[in-house]
């Protein structure tokens, strides 16, 4: 789950530059771009507060034909009426004039500070240079320009063998806060030379999404500008996937994006701990995803979890609060595969002596059983420490 170095995919090239919208020429705006049409699909964030390049995105009518991104870091241009859409159409006329593409080629994102007019024409003045500078080798650097509050970046690549070929898949992401499901991720991008018809892009991309982003949190946040895109160019020289062939895709792109999310909850924002929390047993499936999204975005579970302390008191405290099926007498928890409560609300002192040790690690697992059904769900948290408080308390200043 370490970051790759260099990523490399069939017919895309990538670029990152400094425009002037961070401070001290650190690297904020970032482009990838297809040297051939591609397939593409894209997932906005459901926050009902979203950012400019959002609601321009969520127009465009071409949203499954895009050629590329182009990324500014440091400005979210959210909450800037009219003329942050404004500045959204002047970045992608520009871009795509830039490169000599069709109107409307690229998707457009943000991510930053909310509710400060984006400088688009400083953008704009950066475009020959950030054009020029397009390399095969150009996508981790512009993964680099569009982290923020990161402490390192995110990057990964799969590679599937179809037909005696090599199909790539190359990921970047970014995020470390306001990290909650029903969302793309703060800023995630997939780059494949896979040829696929649209629409089984869309049904592997949705899926690996809910499997990935759609079930991690860091604080129970979600940002007003989150966008997950994937991008197809057909550079393997194959023809479109199909049966086996588009199985194996879509497992490595559900890989893909499930290490992806996994580094953004461990760079959560000061986290020490990953942690997959399980509800099993629910009266139904819905019942599951509510308990566990309490336990993974409950304050206290999260200051426990620092503390490695094993304090399933406060982890089925969320699940009774959670607004579902529970029967106190038939909850049984774990805590990194130590049983320290049993059905009755039997109390296993021992097990919980064994689980001390254990819950010190990186990363374990908690386990909630309801015994009420076949209903589950799981998620990835990260616990809440001083860090977190330090890096959102001065954000603005």
């Amino acid at each position: 789950m370490k970051p790759v170095r260099t990523i490399l995919v069939q017919g895309f090239r990538g670029a990152g530059a400094a425009c002037g919208i961070k401070k001290a020429g650190k690297a904020d705006l970032a482009l990838v771009v297809s040297e051939t049409p591609c397939v593409s699909d894209v997932v906005f964030t459901r926050n009902r507060i979203f950012a400019a390049p959002v609601a321009w995105g969520k127009a465009l009518r071409n949203r499954s034909a895009l050629r590329g991104v182009i990324v500014n870091s440091g400005n979210a241009n959210a909450c800037t009426g009219k003329e942050g859409l404004s500045a959204v159409r002047t970045t992608s006329e520009a871009a795509c004039a830039a490169l000599g593409l069709p109107r409307d080629s690229l998707l457009v994102s943000s991510t930053g500070v909310i509710g400060v007019p984006l400088p688009a024409g400083k953008i704009v003045a950066a475009l020959p240079r950030l054009c020029a500078s397009l390399s095969a080798g150009g996508i981790a650097r512009a993964g680099d320009a569009i982290l923020t509050t990161d402490a390192w970046p995110k990057r990964g690549i799969r590679k599937v063998k179809v037909r005696g070929k090599t199909v790539t898949l190359g990921g970047i992401a970014k995020g470390a806060g306001m990290i909650a499901p029903n969302m793309g991720t703060m800023l995630a991008y997939v780059f494949t030379d896979a040829a696929l018809r649209p629409a089984d892009l869309r049904k592997a991309f949705r899926g690996a999404v809910d499997l990935s982003f759609n079930r991690i949190v860091v604080d129970g946040d979600t940002s007003t500008n989150d966008t997950a895109a994937v991008f197809a160019n057909g550079a393997c020289g194959l023809p479109p996937l199909s049966g086996k062939d588009l199985s194996a895709f879509s497992e490595a792109l559900r890989s893909l994006l499930l290490d992806l999310a996994l580094m953004i909850v461990r760079d959560g924002e000061g986290a020490t701990k990953v942690v997959r929390v399980a509800v099993t047993g629910a009266a139904s499936a819905r019942d599951a995803e509510k308990g566990a999204r309490a336990v993974a975005t409950s304050p206290l579970v999260k200051t426990a979890v620092f503390g490695a302390d094993p304090n399933w008191g406060r982890v089925v405290a969320a699940v009774g609060r959670a607004g579902i099926r529970v029967d106190p007498s038939r909850v049984e928890l774990t805590f990194a595969g130590e049983k320290v409560l049993r059905r009755g609300l039997r109390i296993d002192r021992a097990a919980e002596r064994r689980a001390a040790p254990k819950i010190r690690k990186d990363a374990y697992g908690i386990e909630v059983d309801l015994g009420l059904g076949k209903g589950s769900h799981h998620l990835y948290f990260s616990d809440l420490n001083h860090d977190y408080i330090r890096i959102n308390a001065g954000y603005r200043t």
